[in-house]
Parts: C-alpha cells; sequence; structure tokens
C-alpha cells in the first residue's frame, strides 16, 4: 500500500513538474485603438503625477518658509 501511495504521488510531482514548464500562448496582436487607447492612458498618468509632484514641492517650500527652526535657520 505504501509503495502504490508513494509512486502516485512521485507521478504527480512529475506531472506539476513537467506542467510548469509549458508554455502559454501569445496573446493577441494590440489593435491601433488599443494601442492610442493605452498611449493616452499613460500620458494622463505621467501629467498627474507631474502635477502631483509639483503640489508636493509647493507644499515643501511652504513649510520650509513657515518654519525659521527648521534646517538651522533663525529667523
Amino acid at each position: 500500500m505504501k509503495k502504490v501511495l508513494l509512486l502516485i504521488a512521485a507521478g504527480m510531482i512529475a506531472g506539476a513538474i513537467t506542467a510548469s514548464y509549458a508554455k502559454l500562448p501569445a496573446p493577441p496582436a494590440k489593435t491601433d485603438a488599443e494601442k492610442t487607447a493605452e498611449a493616452d492612458k499613460a500620458k494622463a498618468a505621467k501629467d498627474k503625477e507631474a502635477a502631483d509632484l509639483g503640489k508636493a514641492q509647493d507644499k515643501a517650500v511652504a513649510n520650509y518658509k513657515k518654519n525659521p527652526a527648521s534646517m538651522d535657520r533663525k529667523k
């Protein structure tokens, strides 16, 4: 009985290893509409990140100017 269970377990492990090396089919090619939509989405995200960075920098400058004790400055 133990030999049968051992052979079944070994077969399952061998099958799992073999299945892990299987190749997936190639994804379908993108259409021009999908490519432009993706480019627009990337541009919008980049613009939003730039705007957020500008806001964060403005906030840091305002905080720096408001607090003279920061960075060992004296008023």
